[in-house]
Formats: structure tokens, sequence, C-alpha cells
């Protein structure tokens, strides 16, 4: 779910769209990725720009998708060490 590299940490997520609000809603524990939901559809990559928008606030620094545009299940890459990103997981 976690991995580090030279440019900051891979975080591997499945998203929810089209959900009542933007939240990090934990651990799926089957596919062992972090479960987000966000308000956007999935349409047009709406729902990516508002997971990317909504982490990078949530972890207050730069988020990209690496992997996945468009799959439910993506990759990203935070521009934090992996402490940092477990720190404010709470993991």
């Amino acid at each position: 779910m976690l991995k580090e590299t030279g440019k900051g940490t891979i975080i591997q997520v499945i998203v929810k769209p089209n959900a009542k609000e933007n939240k990090v809603e934990g651990i799926d524990p089957w596919r062992n990725r972090l479960k987000v939901s966000v308000k956007a559809p999935p349409v047009g990559g709406k729902a990516n720009k508002e997971l990317v928008k909504f982490l990078s606030k949530f972890f207050g620094a730069e988020v990209k998708i690496v992997r996945g545009e468009t799959s439910r299940e993506k990759d990203l890459l935070v521009k934090l060490g992996i402490e940092e990103v477990k720190r404010k997981l709470k993991l």
C-alpha cells in the first residue's frame, strides 16, 4: 500500500466517486489499498482532479497520479517521506 521512492511515497488507493463528501475512509483489507471518497463524478477527469486536490490539501504536499488514470484503483505519488505519510494517515 505504501512504498518509498526517491521522489516521495507511492500510495495505492481505491477511489469512490459521487460520494457525499471528500474523505479518507481507511484501508480496504482485501485490496490492501487506501479507500478515498470524492464528491466529483468519474466523468472527464473530474474525480481525478478532485482526488489530487483533496489529497494535496490533506497531506500538505504535492500529489500526482502515476498509474490508473481511468481506473478506480490508482497509484499516487505524494512528495513526502513514508514516515510523514504514515503519521498523517494515523497508521
